[in-house]
């Protein structure tokens, strides 16, 4: 499991700032109308042992691919909208409700042959109580699909990004899936799809697919409790639909991102839920607008599972906004540099799991006492010699024996947290010997940085590190930054 921050927190945030660079993307599939009636329950029916719901008001808003498009437009991206409804009033309340949030529907054909799906929910005290689903589950006709894929072709080539938001409704059930995907695969668009029902062969080509644990498993028939199973289920999926990835998702279990020779956990986001409805739509909105702002998949993963977290706190089927993304990714920034902070058995494990997927742990050690510019600078020079860096930082004790009784200024739970707030820094662990030579053995870092005012002769754990093929670093200095010469400073 991955606990890791993003990869790239600066270009996450910028592309943030800037509405994910107000990108097209297309998105075809099951549109649908969501219907609310919310009201109080306070006695049960002397007709029948049912509640009765004393109505106080009734709300719409735009459900199945509709609620997609909703999400990528409240991400700041153009959406061009494509599906299919009925010819009734239900069209026309959904159409208004797209035109309300900038969404193109011009592809949106009428089918007098079917309703709108429309699906209503009945809450009473915030609960839902009832849902009551107007629909027609079949596939499209073959005049009706061509005349809904010249409608869309011509919007592929201002496209960035094809999302198939397949609510098994029929628009996606016939030949359209397949057509669309060969049709943007040739175009260079990735295509990400929502999945849904039994045959999955349909998204043959695409880039990346999202099933939810129950889903996958129904495919491949494993219990959907072994996830071990279904991890190895879904490496298998991906390599026989000629997948780029496969994002499972497995509700409060968090995302596993399965790719060619690598499968990352992402830990579910710690949230209190009222409704999962929609969570799925703002998953897989969240990475076309990460992807298509060109963000590592990885970092775009992280980002949509923020997304999904903050969409199951809401009642109803919802939409994320840029503003609620940026506060979930400073509440998990907090969490995470909490995180970095760790006793020596479980930085042990940290860093034999760094070290197992190749990356470089570089390690150094000191008081920080009033963290200053020098020891920044020196932190992210000295991670640049690998691709986690480990902060052996002086107990209180240790520093009393080192500077004298005056100090640390500043304790230890404190100098830690500080530390734990660099980017530069992927973990923090106290110790309160003399020097760190047995927490350097404990580790065994393949990268030992001191500063350069030391000798090679002089850095305790040096001779260690080379012992095992690691090597010493000596990184230059910020020069006339110190901790002792601020303390004079401020006693003059």
């Amino acid at each position: 499991m991955s606990n890791s921050p993003f990869h790239a927190p600066e270009q996450v945030l910028a592309a943030l700032h800037a509405g994910f660079g107000g990108v097209r993307v297309l998105v075809v599939g099951d549109l649908m109308l969501d219907r609310y009636l919310w009201g109080q329950v306070g006695r049960i029916s002397p007709e029948a042992p049912v509640p009765v719901l004393h109505l106080a008001r009734e709300s719409e808003s735009a459900g199945g691919a509709a609620n997609v498009a909703r999400n990528l437009i409240g991400l700041g991206l153009e959406v061009s909208l494509a599906g299919i409804t009925g010819a009734d009033e239900d069209r026309q309340r959904l159409l208004r409700l797209l035109a309300e949030v900038g969404a193109d529907t011009s592809a949106v054909l009428a089918d007098p042959s079917r309703p709108t799906t429309t699906k209503t929910r009945v809450l009473g005290n915030h609960q839902q109580m009832l849902r009551i689903d107007a629909e027609r589950l079949a596939p499209l006709s073959a005049e009706l699909e061509d005349r809904l894929y010249a409608l869309i072709e011509p919007q592929l080539h201002q496209a960035k990004v094809l999302l198939l938001s397949d609510y098994a409704k029929g628009v996606l059930f016939g030949g359209l899936c397949g057509r669309l995907i060969e049709a943007a695969r040739a175009l260079g668009l990735p295509v990400l799809v929502d999945p849904k029902g039994r045959d999955f062969s349909r998204y043959l080509g695409a880039s990346l697919v999202t099933p939810n644990r129950d889903e996958l498993a129904r495919v491949v028939g494993v219990d959907p409790a072994d996830l071990d199973q279904l991890s190895a289920s879904a490496e298998r999926m991906r390599a026989d639909l000629g997948l780029e990835r496969l994002v499972l998702t497995l509700g409060e279990l968090g995302l596993l991102v399965v790719e060619p020779g690598a499968r990352t956990r992402l830990p579910a986001v710690a949230r209190e839920v009222f409704d999962v409805s929609g969570a799925g739509d703002t998953l897989i909105a969240t990475l076309a607008a990460g992807l298509a702002a060109g963000l590592d998949p990885i970092d775009s993963a992280r980002l949509a599972n923020l997304a999904a977290g903050v969409v199951v706190a809401k009642v109803g089927t919802a939409a994320v906004s840029l503003g609620e993304l940026e506060h979930a990714i400073s509440d998990q920034a907090a969490l995470e540099q909490a995180a970095k902070l760790c006793g020596l058995a479980e930085l042990q494990a940290r860093v034999r799991a760094w070290q197992a997927r190749g990356e470089r742990v570089v390690f150094t050690n000191g008081c920080f006492d009033l963290l200053h510019a020098g020891h920044v600078t020196y932190l992210e020079r000295a991670r640049r010699y690998g691709q986690r860096l480990v902060i052996g930082l002086n107990s209180d004790r240790s520093v009393r024996a080192l500077k004298g009784p005056e100090r640390p200024l500043i304790g230890e739970q404190d100098r830690a947290r500080v530390l734990a707030a660099l980017a530069a820094v992927d973990a923090v662990v106290l110790f309160d010997e003399d020097t760190p030579l047995a927490l350097i053995e404990a580790l065994r870092p393949d990268v030992l940085a001191k500063g350069a005012d030391y000798r090679p002769e002089q850095v305790v754990g040096a001779e260690q590190v080379r012992g095992w093929g690691g090597e010493l670093v000596l990184v230059p200095l910020l020069e006339a930054r110190s901790t002792s010469d601020i303390i004079r400073r401020m006693q003059r």
